[in-house]
């Protein structure tokens, strides 16, 4: 099993990485801004789907978002960095697949409830055509692989 990965009894497989908090994050209440939540959930997906060793790196120059729901549990403020952001697919389609995220300060206990919970729609497009693809064999291999069951 490679960095990153950690398979959790009856869960799916996890994708975990750390996210770094930007000062430039946070808001006049000092914790973190929705739409700098949003953005850090996308700099997780990162490592997890979009590197050059990834069989979905074609998605980097492909893929839109097409639904988002973020439910706050609790506050995550500049001192909880770098977030424990897991990740999993919830759904897998022919032409997109979701995301769920569990969001923790650096500090908190990995079976404590998440402070963010997320999920994100992806789907792949052709960039030259505007349209919708399909996704291809190995990108659906390797989704496939973190389908919650």
């Amino acid at each position: 099993m490679s960095a990153g990965e950690q398979p959790l009894p009856g869960t799916p497989k996890r994708f975990h990485t750390k996210v770094e908090v930007r000062w430039s994050d946070m808001d006049a209440f000092q914790h973190i801004n929705h739409a700098r939540m949003v953005t850090l959930l996308e700099e997780a997906r990162i490592p997890w789907l979009f590197l050059d060793d990834r069989p979905t790196v074609k998605l980097r120059s492909g893929c839109v978002l097409a639904d988002l729901h973020v439910q706050y549990k609790g506050q995550l403020r500049h001192e909880d960095s770098p977030l424990d952001v897991s990740m999993w697919v919830e759904r897998l389609r022919a032409v997109d697949f979701t995301v769920a995220y569990e969001v923790r300060a650096a500090d908190a206990d990995p079976d404590s409830p998440a402070a963010v919970i997320a999920s994100t729609q992806l789907a792949a497009f052709d960039i030259d055509t505007q349209r919708l693809r399909r996704l291809l064999p190995e990108e659906r291999d390797y989704l496939s692989l973190w389908l919650a069951d």
